[in-house]
């Protein structure tokens, strides 16, 4: 990676995806940061310091590695398997979503969840959201009413 952002050379970018507010240095954030000499705690203390108001989520990070070992990262929005999950209190989707349905969801938490990931998605239209949605429920085994 030879791209430049302010003045520094980047070395790596690490996509992540961890309990907010539960990051430690076991794996799989150790061996992931560790092998592109990124200070863990450093990561570990800020991003728990950004997500202790998300507990209970599992949030999406992108971390941009620097060559001089410095770093950023973003925080996106839970992903949406675990918003599903949490609307219905699912510990899993099912094994086989076209014969095992694990659960229902309404319009109002499709919308719901839709509007809390909207950031996310690679749609600015709701209404394109709520099918984005849909579609990850169906692929869970979760219906949706009619």
């Amino acid at each position: 990676m030879a791209t430049v952002k302010k003045g520094k050379k980047i070395k790596a970018i690490v996509k992540l995806a961890v309990d907010a507010g539960k990051a430690t240095p076991a794996p799989p954030i150790g061996p992931a940061l560790g092998q592109h000499g990124v200070p863990i705690m450093d990561f570990c203390k800020e991003f728990n310091a950004r997500t202790t108001k998300m507990e209970g989520n599992i949030i999406p990070v992108v971390l941009t590695v620097y060559e001089d070992r410095t770093f950023t990262f973003i925080t996106k929005t839970p992903v949406s398997t675990h918003l599903i999950k949490k609307a219905l209190n699912l510990s899993k989707g099912s094994a086989v979503p076209n014969k095992d349905k694990v659960g229902k969801l309404s319009k109002a938490q499709v919308e719901e969840i839709a509007k809390e990931k909207m950031a996310d998605l690679n749609t600015k239209n709701v209404d394109q959201a709520i099918k984005i949605i849909k579609g990850t429920a169906k692929s869970m085994g979760v219906e949706i009413e009619k």
